[in-house]
């Protein structure tokens, strides 16, 4: 079952409003220390930008932070942190770099950059569900190989290491719902012979289109 959403990736995207340039960041952050830390990577590497605004929300805790960066009080970062809350992601961290072009935009125009910028970035990320994962190894030989790739595919599951020597020892990972069906599946290519050797039980992020 899925568990609560969260960016799939990186996502960056920029736009242009009345010649004020706009640079749109999001991270998956598992906690606040990360959050922080792009927003000071941000900082750093845009030290010539008229604002740097962020928002992010660590589920563990429940911590929801933002920051306008000088942009007039409620134009900036609480538009970001809407944008996230209302797509029902957790564990983000977006910062928006405006550069001004000379024009002023007044409260409303801010607030619609700030949000499109923010939207444009989780656009570029994805969204994925997290959900509970089993970490499994599986010994096969070279010409059950792609089969069993297959298989595992059609389960939702994927291929995290492999090493190859007499068989292939392949690390995977797959939704815990489906590692019983994927063991059934291994039994019936081997004729017994294969089974996935479980390791441990994770959380990861799966893509979903939306």
């Amino acid at each position: 079952m899925p568990l609560f959403l969260v960016p799939y990736g990186y996502g960056e995207a920029q736009f242009v409003e009345k010649r004020s340039k706009f640079i749109a960041r999001v991270w998956r952050c598992e906690s606040e220390r990360e959050a922080l830390d792009h927003i000071s990577e941000m900082r750093t590497r845009h030290w010539d930008a008229t604002h740097n605004v962020y928002a992010y929300f660590i589920r563990d805790g429940q911590i929801s932070r933002y920051s306008d960066d000088g942009e007039p009080q409620g134009t900036a970062g609480v538009p970001v942190l809407e944008v996230f809350r209302r797509e029902n992601i957790q564990n983000y961290c977006c910062v928006v770099t405006r550069y001004f072009g000379g024009v002023l935009l007044g409260a409303g125009g801010l607030v619609r950059a700030y949000a499109h910028s923010a939207k444009l970035a989780l656009e570029a990320a994805g969204v994925a569900e997290m959900r509970s994962a089993c970490i499994a190894v599986i010994s096969c030989p070279y010409q059950l190989y792609d089969r069993i790739r297959a298989e595992l595919a059609s389960l939702g599951g994927e291929i995290r290491d492999s090493n190859y020597g007499v068989d292939i020892k392949l690390e995977i990972s797959i939704p815990k719902e489906n590692y019983g069906p994927l063991a059934d599946r291994m039994n019936e290519l081997s004729s017994g012979s294969i089974s996935p050797v479980f390791i441990s039980e994770e959380y990861i992020p799966v893509k979903i289109e939306r």
